[in-house]
């Protein structure tokens, strides 16, 4: 296929769009689908070069896969070596496991299978994962375990029927990730089943006859329609958009677009895209991608923190360092060595490379034991995973009156909302005694309180939620506590509050809001550890994204219902409180634990009795 500098700006679009989402460019909060772009162009440039091949009668399995070697498996490998080398420097000793599980599984192309498998609700936090982005490079690589050993027989006895099998392959897929995307998006996202079609889509693409008759408009017309079907996502999804599915489709087709507008011919769009600062960046993309990650994750454990102004540029200047000379003294020398090693050679020292990365990984990460965090365990013992706290059952196995936490007043109140709810339950347990109200605990994984509620993402909410009335007449509810990490809820979801509240005051009970609780980049057993912010009394507080935007928005949604507010109790300025009396106020980055929720509880809970319960210091 002759070289086209357009596809080299569109790898270069897909790759500063992933750039500036994982450095945290609010803006462009959608850039995760930079990714799909890249499936998009690997398809197409693939299964274009194995169709020339073919047609040549040159084509051979063997020269496949050494190509293949030689593009992919330097830069990877020096990926992992340098990871490997840093993290014991920064990560914490419980993070070293999953690192080496997750090494072996990028030696193994299978990284993919492993993140899914280790993915959840309580799974490590993501921007804690040094190999997270190695996922895509996984699911390709599968991928290409399959087209070059398939597509030729295709051309060969079927030549005519090659491209409506690819389509109808192509269709399976996307119509099972329409149906597994709302049930199980974790699955969705990360299994080739649900992501061939990306890349089908582009090896689609390459069976395509270029319009010859094209007019220059309209070549214009259809790149620039490809590139708003990329740009557009890019600005308005966020990480509560469900995907891949549906959401998908259009920076996918976008990529599509473009790639076929320029192979009829030059347009405005391509010529942009070949400008030689996007083509440099786009020759250099593979090195991007495969460094910037480790990169962040290293930065934000070195601040204990998210990196800001100054300190984003100066990340962003490294990670473009850092791919240049693993562009020139990585990639290059390897791609095109001076003196190749013969073919079989080359397959023996890839093999064994690749077997000592997974044995050495799979050692540590099996001599490091299972991860069971913290969370896990009070999720299970003290907020009645399962039963009170629902994750991924059906909101039919909630408990009912086993959800009951008794006080003897004769009356009941519903906490309901999400984690963010049930982590006053050990507080509210420990100070039962100073509670007005029993206390009626419903509460899901990732459902915000809002009876109109709609998640892509997690569909179970809906019908949660929409059972909380029929569950306060049942109960005998007289006043309900909402809680949630209201940060994660999309505007116009929260706009829906006002409507909650009234058809709750219809429903005759009256309400009250908790707010935000402050929200640190890591675990505060990391930032105890690392003695963050430690003052002389034994105290600490650090850096936490400020929860004031959100609480002063829920305040103008809801004037008339009662409002505590976390940030008051925890923060000051910039600082929040982490830990306080020998204990760490939190289990993890935000979630209280069990001396936390005791203080939160006795400070600002809205059912407590102050004159029966002495306020923490």
């Amino acid at each position: 296929m002759a070289y086209r500098p357009d596809i080299d700006g569109l790898r270069a679009l897909a790759v500063l769009v992933v750039l500036a989402f994982h450095a945290g460019i609010t803006p462009l909060g959608g850039g995760f689908v930079g990714v799909d772009v890249f499936f998009v162009i690997s398809g197409f440039v693939i299964t274009a070069g194995i169709r020339a091949d073919v047609a040549a009668g040159r084509f051979s399995v063997g020269a496949f896969y050494e190509r293949r070697i030689r593009r992919i498996l330097p830069m990877l490998a020096a990926t992992i070596l340098g990871t490997a080398l840093v993290a014991p420097l920064l990560l914490p000793p419980e993070a070293r496991g999953d690192l080496a599980r997750s090494l072996a599984a990028a030696a193994g192309f299978v990284s993919n299978l492993y993140f899914w498998k280790s993915s959840g609700y309580f799974d490590v936090a993501a921007q804690t994962r040094p190999l997270l982005h190695t996922w895509s490079l996984s699911l390709e690589e599968q991928f290409y375990i399959v087209i070059p050993l398939l597509l030729p027989v295709l051309l060969r006895r079927f030549p005519a029927r090659a491209a409506g099998l690819l389509g109808l392959a192509a269709l399976v897929s996307f119509g099972l990730s329409l149906w597994l995307t709302p049930r199980a998006p974790t699955t969705s996202f990360y299994l080739l089943p649900t992501r061939a079609w990306e890349l089908l889509m582009g090896s689609l693409l390459a069976f395509a006859r270029p319009g010859p008759a094209w007019t220059r408009a309209r070549r214009d017309g259809v790149a620039a329609a490809g590139l708003a079907l990329i740009l557009v996502p890019v600005l308005a999804y966020d990480e509560a958009t469900a995907f891949p599915g549906l959401g998908a489709l259009p920076p996918c087709l976008g990529a599509a677009l473009i790639l076929h507008a320029g192979a009829c011919g030059p347009n405005r769009v391509g010529s942009l895209l070949g400008a030689r600062p996007f083509v440099a960046i786009g020759l250099g993309s593979y090195a991007l991608y495969m460094v910037h990650w480790p990169v962040i994750v290293f930065t934000r454990y070195a601040l204990l923190r998210d990196p800001g102004g100054l300190e984003t540029v100066a990340l962003l200047a490294a990670c473009g360092a850092l791919a240049y000379a693993g562009r020139r003294w990585i990639e290059t020398p390897f791609r095109r060595p001076i003196d190749p090693v013969p073919r079989a050679v080359l397959f023996r020292r890839t093999g064994a490379a690749l077997a000592g990365c997974l044995a050495l990984g799979l050692a540590a990460g099996i001599q490091a034991g299972p991860a069971v965090t913290p969370l896990a365990r009070l999720e299970r013992e003290a907020w009645g995973g399962g039963r009170c706290f629902l994750e991924d059952q059906d909101p039919a196995a909630w408990a009912g009156e086993a959800c009951r936490l008794a006080t003897g007043t004769g009356r009941t109140a519903l906490l309901w909302g999400d984690s963010f709810a049930a982590h006053y339950m050990p507080g509210l347990r420990q100070n039962a005694g100073a509670l007005s109200h029993d206390i009626l605990q419903y509460t899901a994984a990732g459902c915000p309180p809002l009876l109109d509620y709609r998640s892509r993402a997690r569909p179970a909410c809906a019908a949660f939620n929409a059972r909380v009335l029929d569950v306060i007449r049942a109960h005998g509810v007289s006043r309900v506590v909402l809680a949630a990490r209201w940060d994660l809820v999309p505007p116009s979801a929260l706009a829906t509050l006002p409507e909650t509240l009234a058809r709750l005051a219809e429903a005759g009970v009256s309400v009250s809001l908790i707010g935000p609780s402050p929200l640190f980049a890591f675990d505060v057993a990391l930032l105890a550890a690392r003695g963050a912010g430690t003052r002389g009394d034994g105290s600490a507080a650090w850096f936490a994204r400020s929860g004031r935007a959100a609480a002063e928005t829920l305040r103008a949604l809801a004037p008339n219902a009662g409002f505590s507010d976390p940030d008051a109790f925890f923060c000051a300025g910039l600082l929040c409180r982490y830990r306080a009396g020998g204990s760490d106020l939190f289990v993890d980055y935000g979630h209280l634990s069990p001396a936390g929720s005791d203080r939160a509880v006795r400070a600002y809970f809205p059912l407590i009795q102050p004159a029966r319960a002495a306020l923490a210091p």
